[in-house]
């Protein structure tokens, strides 16, 4: 089996006291994993949790040898999120918030102008995201996935509120970032088109754990 491009060890996540997550044993080759289960089984947790956004017990390795742990700043770097409803401060531009990553994560500025021309980002990045609409938002939150040089993206619900426009733009740098060795996990509930992606596996919260299959 090749090296896993992520690897959770006994994760472990609570809300007070009701067990939301509790994962012995997970590793991920390289590849785009679809990542499914009910209303309320823990992806978006599970999420979270993988990109290093909120508190678990446990551990969990990138590229076997960063340490979610041992090396927070390296792994949250390699690592990218985009929610499925984005939320950010309403004083902040878009640009605000691109300049951000990008001064944190690093990347290709150049590479990052083109996925925001190809989105529409660009006509509004200059604007407040207090005056976005969800679908505004959402292409944001997926530009900024998108930015950097990680070895893995989590996309939560990326197909819904985006345009038939952006959809195609998203299948295409899923498709190209792949070619170039980063992970993707997704959730959707819509099904992936399989014309346009590939799948290397499905991925199965239930009962607090997780199965790939």
């Amino acid at each position: 089996m090749p090296d896993p491009v992520i690897a959770l060890h006994a994760v472990k996540k609570n809300y007070q006291d009701v067990p939301i997550l509790d994962i012995p044993q997970l590793e991920l080759p390289k590849g785009i994993y679809w990542l499914q289960g009910e209303n309320g089984a823990g992806k978006t947790t599970c999420m979270k949790v993988m990109a290093g956004l909120i508190p678990f017990k446990g551990e969990i390795l990138l590229q076997g040898n960063v340490s979610s742990r041992q090396h927070p700043v390296q792994f949250r770097r390699l690592i990218n999120y985009a929610e499925a409803e984005p939320l950010y401060p309403s004083f902040l531009t878009g640009r605000d918030l691109l300049e951000l990553y990008l001064n944190t994560k690093g990347g290709d500025r150049e590479a990052v102008r083109d996925i925001s021309d190809s989105m529409g980002v660009d006509i509004y990045v200059n604007n407040p995201v207090s005056s976005y609409s969800s679908g505004m938002l959402k292409k944001l939150s997926l530009l900024l996935a998108f930015t950097g040089n990680p070895a893995l993206i989590l996309l939560d619900e990326p197909l819904i509120t985006i345009d038939t426009r952006a959809l195609t733009v998203l299948y295409d740098l899923i498709r190209t970032y792949s070619a170039k060795g980063v992970s993707f996990c997704i959730t959707s509930h819509q099904a992936l088109d399989a014309e346009e992606l590939t799948v290397t596996g499905t991925l199965k919260v239930a009962h607090k754990n997780i199965t790939l299959s």
